[in-house]
């Protein structure tokens, strides 16, 4: 691998990270507000995932990955990946409460990790894969 793409690279990974933490961070102060204001985990967790969803695809996107794909190929692909994501959070956030008895703080530091490493995987294989640039 030249010089100049293991830099490029190493560019592209920091600014998702960066984006992943911001989106992450996000997701885990709204969905602890929602769920401590009286909203039940599901709800509030699916909520907060939604509005984080907004923040993040336009963030991967424009910043990470340059605008480069194409919205009409990205943005069905991305909302598709949150779905499910959201959908593994509100679960995880339910079996975490119900199951297990976890505070709203350990209930959303749980669906964090879990969403965030779910998101980031089919982000990356899938989502915006480099093959999948507009031309």
């Amino acid at each position: 691998m030249s010089r100049l793409l293991r830099k490029f690279a190493a560019v592209r990974l920091v600014r998702f990270v960066v984006v992943g933490i911001g989106a992450a961070l996000l997701l885990f102060v709204l969905s602890w507000a929602l769920v401590s204001a009286g909203l039940p985990p599901f709800v509030g967790s699916v909520i907060a995932y939604m509005l984080a969803f907004v923040v993040a695809y336009s963030a991967q996107r424009g910043w990470t990955f340059e605008g480069r794909h194409d919205h009409a190929h990205a943005l069905p692909r991305y909302l598709a990946t949150q779905l499910v994501c959201a959908a593994f959070a509100g679960l995880s956030a339910h079996v975490a409460v119900s199951i297990f008895s976890a505070s709203p703080v350990i209930m959303s530091a749980i669906i964090t990790v879990a969403a965030s490493a779910a998101s980031y995987v089919l982000s990356s294989l899938w989502v915006f894969r480099d093959d999948q640039r507009a031309a």
